[in-house]
């Protein structure tokens, strides 16, 4: 086995023990490219060793996506099957574990009339929204990786030849995991703990808002009382601990709906359902967007923010070091699950109840009625960089320096 192979295997066994934690006796859902068969077969062994009862493997492929939206009828983007949404209910229900290997294609909608994209995200949101209330309320335990594509490579490493562009990403991606090291798990394991102790330092403070400072960005945030700071792993509802995004390098939390003020400048293009974003700002008075711009991916943008009214509205604040290893990296990967995790984020649209103490246990009316945000849709952007700094804002009203340049000020 060469070094490429044993970094495979180690990475699947990463994804198995660390990522989803998978159980024995429990189904495995797996999404994935049809180009990561080779790794996909690796993580199916992974998880039968490990004691899953049965792994589904769901297949996906960028040009059967796209035949859709190039010869489909131009009034079946409304559509979503409904047994889709079920089934993956009834892996929640039933206490199975989710599994994606996330990739998407920066450019996979190019050329395609936009309010066809915008109706088929709204139609799989609105009939998946059941399951995706299991997924922000941790009733299963779920992982998002990610793998080399042509596509993304294409995107993330256009100045190599052809050829270096899937081996360059594997060798990003191996070292974004961690998996270059020796022993990975070991790795991961104390990596959660760094997260853990940021978390427990915010929970302490239980500052009541944010004020975030850099080029474009003048921006004040509420946070919810009795918010809770969280990051690196999570527990589901059954008590097995499990990383929802491999990797990570977030902590983050619930903002108050209505609580922001300002403006903010995006630091980051970021990839909005198969289309860029980027050199975008958006301006917030009493929580909502009220207006916005983006000089790239705008139509894209604009379609985002009409999908109910709760896309308008901030749904999860998250805090992340300049100085860490995917920012160091210096470069855009155009996936958002990576570029989040080099750069400051929030997210448009829904929170997650588990950001509030004992927020699992609440409706949907005590979430709002205690300040969360609602939605169908959860979008992350960038606005962090090495030239944003951060305050805190107490109870009492004294002003602590959180973020200085981009990293933590604390000592």
């Amino acid at each position: 086995m060469n070094l490429f192979e044993q970094h495979l295997h180690k990475y699947a066994e990463l994804v198995i023990k660390v990522g989803v934690n998978l159980q024995p006796g429990q189904v495995l859902y797996l999404g994935a490219p049809l180009e990561c068969a080779e790794f996909v077969r690796i993580i199916v062994r992974k998880a039968y060793e490990a004691g899953a009862v049965y792994v589904q493997v769901a297949w996906e492929d960028d040009s059967v996506t796209r035949a859709r939206f190039e010869y489909a009828r131009d009034d079946s983007f409304h559509y979503y099957p409904q047994w889709i949404a079920s089934s993956m209910e009834q892996l929640a229900e039933s206490g199975g574990a989710l599994l994606a290997i996330d990739v998407p294609n920066p450019d996979l909608y190019a050329g395609i009339d936009n309010a066809k994209v915008s109706a088929a995200r709204r139609a799989a949101a609105t009939a998946r929204q059941k399951y995706l209330g299991y997924v922000r309320t941790n009733r299963l335990s779920w992982c998002l990786i990610n793998a080399p594509t042509e596509a993304w490579a294409d995107k993330a490493f256009p100045e190599l030849p052809q050829t270096e562009r899937i081996p360059a990403l594997w060798e990003a991606v191996f070292l974004m995991t961690r998996v270059d090291q020796e022993d990975p798990i070991a790795a991961w394991h104390a990596h959660i703990q760094h997260l853990r102790s940021l978390c427990g330092k915010l929970n302490a403070k239980q500052y009541k808002k944010l004020h975030y400072k850099g080029p474009g960005t003048d921006l004040t945030i509420e946070l919810v009382d009795n918010h809770v700071w969280t990051g690196g792993s999570s527990h589901s509802q059954a008590g097995v601990e499990f990383i929802a995004n491999v990797p990570t390098e977030e902590v983050f939390t619930m903002p108050r709906r209505q609580g922001t003020n300002g403006v903010v400048f995006g630091t980051m293009p970021f990839v909005l359902g198969g289309t860029v974003v980027d050199r975008f700002s958006l301006t917030f008075r009493d929580g909502e967007v009220i207006d916005f711009t983006a000089e790239v991916g705008y139509e894209a943008l604009k379609s985002f923010l009409e999908t109910d009214d709760g896309a308008r509205y901030l749904g999860e604040v998250a805090l992340v070091s300049h100085d860490s290893p995917i920012s160091n990296m210096k470069r855009i990967f155009y996936n958002t699950g990576i570029d989040e995790n080099a750069s400051c984020h929030f997210a448009l649209g829904s929170s997650y109840p588990f950001t509030l103490k004992g927020g699992t246990q609440l409706s949907k009316e005590e979430l709002q009625e205690l300040g969360a945000n609602d939605s169908v849709v959860h979008e992350d952007f960038m606005i962090g960089s090495d030239q944003l700094d951060i305050d805190g804002e107490l109870a009492d009203g004294t002003i602590e320096p959180l973020f200085r340049k981009g990293n933590w000020a604390w000592k």
